[in-house]
């Protein structure tokens, strides 16, 4: 279990997406930090492979992920 403080917009932006999409404040906010960490997973392979990329002549992700030799 994790506590936690959010200020008074963010909760009122937080219980009308709960009572919008009818699932609740953890649902959401687990989910919310799930793809938080994938984004920043992502972020951290890119600047690492970045240099390598470049070396290549990739200067775009879809260059990047449209290689496929």
């Amino acid at each position: 279990m994790v506590t936690f403080r959010i200020d008074q917009r963010t909760e009122r932006l937080l219980d009308r997406l709960c009572r919008d999409t009818g699932r609740g404040r953890s649902d959401l906010i687990r989910e919310a930090l799930q793809r938080q960490f994938s984004i920043m997973r992502f972020e951290g392979l890119r600047r690492a492979t970045a240099p390598l990329a470049e070396a290549r002549g990739w200067l775009t992700d879809d260059e990047l992920f449209g290689d496929q030799e």
